[in-house]
């Protein structure tokens, strides 16, 4: 059967563009943000999305698109287990995403029912208090939320890649994007808001550290849904004639461009409220609200924040769900249904459930380097299996693949010219490699 393409060149960047916003540019970069500093952090984020990011886009897209396969058939032989060392990425990340997705539900329904009520200034014993009984020690609440978000993403996958993934995208980015932009605008707009600003755009060499590093390059990974088969089983997906270079520097630069703006949206109401920016995960669900009770329509500004993050969250979870999926229908010849089922119901037994229980009666469970089974997740998808499996990928293109397949695929057979192309390829064999191999190497024994 002939393999779907993408019915154009928009839909495609808008779907990558969905796969690679999510929770990476609205939870998790901003708290990372506040963890390292600001402005120090947001440098060598931007640095390290041209320079390693977009390469590596490229990396992915030459095996998807030359292969046309799924994300462990587009390897030859035994470097099929790199194919599969991004499933269990995707294992990694779905297992807390979904919940992540629970714990957006529950803030949204709170918000609009009125048990969360920010039309006059909380404090952070409120919004604390909230979060403990809502999110903390309710893992049936959790369990319920992550389960109804699980179904979304379970009807839309029924429908397929194409007529599910992309015809969903298309209506939820343009809603994402409208979204965010309402709630940066009524943000920039706050007394003190130019303090967090500073906060964000100025950087503090200071605060450059071995850790800084491994987050920069585990959030352009993560940010980018590098390392886990996403890139490649997409552009599977994608036209012979695409140009894949303008394609992966439109997604590198909407990307960046998605985060930085995500900034926008929290830091000026942080320091608006003279709250401290460095929370951790929980910035989102405990600090913003408190900046949030001190504007105008506090209450329906937030839940707007909440459903812009919910968006992000669906438009990510359903192509990370479709990595696996396409793996069970097109190697192991499961019928679709069947691989939806098989996917969603393993992730939700093995991954999903211990998340939930984490705020409940796996609590007191501690896994590596003091984390949680939640935080355990996060950390090895984020900084471990993704960052391992992009510098596979960099490895294979280099190394196994001959250099006039690879630059034959990059150039659409030889239609597009650039002395840049020969450039490319050298640079993903030999220099990107040792960049994440150092930063990897001295960051983890940091």
């Amino acid at each position: 059967m002939q393999r779907q393409t993408w019915s154009n060149t928009l839909t495609y960047i808008l779907t990558v563009a969905g796969a690679t916003i999510g929770f990476g540019a609205t939870w998790r970069f901003p708290y990372l943000v506040g963890e390292n500093g600001g402005g120090a952090y947001v440098l060598a984020f931007c640095i390290a999305m041209i320079f390693i990011g977009i390469p590596v886009i490229l990396v992915e897209n030459v095996i998807g698109r030359k292969s046309m396969k799924n994300s462990v058939d587009a390897f030859k032989g035994k470097w099929q287990s790199v194919g599969y060392m991004g499933l269990l990425g995707s294992f990694g990340i779905m297992a807390y995403y979904m919940v992540l997705g629970g714990f957006v539900l529950v803030y949204i329904f709170s918000l609009l029912f009125g048990n969360f009520d920010l039309a006059n200034p909380v404090s952070k014993e409120y919004t604390h208090e909230f979060y403990t009984q809502n999110i903390a020690l309710n893992p049936l609440g959790i369990g319920i939320f992550t389960t109804i978000f699980v179904i979304v993403n379970y009807i839309i996958l029924r429908r397929g890649i194409i007529d599910g993934i992309e015809k969903s995208v298309k209506f939820l980015m343009p809603m994402l994007f409208i979204c965010l932009v309402l709630v940066v605008g009524r943000n920039l707009s706050l007394d003190g808001a130019m303090e967090g600003i500073r906060f964000y755009l100025l950087p503090d060499f200071s605060k450059l550290s071995p850790k800084l590093f491994i987050d920069v390059l585990g959030q352009v990974f993560f940010a980018l849904s590098l390392g886990f088969g996403v890139m490649i089983t997409l552009s599977s997906h994608l036209n012979k004639k695409e140009n894949m270079i303008k394609t992966a520097v439109y997604t590198g630069v909407l990307n960046t461009l998605i985060a930085v703006l995500a900034g926008f949206m929290i830091f000026p109401a942080l320091f608006s409220a003279h709250l401290e920016p460095d929370k951790g995960p929980s910035l989102v669900f405990e600090t913003l609200p408190i900046a949030f009770s001190y504007i105008h329509f506090g209450t329906l500004i937030c839940a707007l924040f909440f459903v812009l993050l919910l968006i992000a969250a669906l438009t990510t979870s359903l192509p990370i769900y479709q990595v696996i999926i396409s793996v069970l229908e097109e190697k192991f010849k499961l019928k679709k249904n069947t691989a939806i089922n098989l996917t969603l119901g393993v992730i939700f037994v093995l991954g999903n459930l211990p998340c939930i229980l984490t705020y409940g009666p796996l609590s007191d469970v501690v896994l590596i380097k003091g984390k949680n089974i939640f935080d355990t997740f996060d950390f090895v998808s984020g900084n471990v299996l993704f960052v391992l499996t992009a510098f596979l990928c960099c490895i294979y293109v280099g190394w196994v693949l001959k250099k006039e397949e690879c630059l034959k695929e990059l150039s659409n057979e030889g239609k597009l010219k650039s002395m840049w192309l020969g450039v490319w390829f050298y640079y993903v064999k030999f220099v990107v490699p040792l960049i994440i191999l150092v930063i990897f190497y001295f960051g983890m024994i940091n």
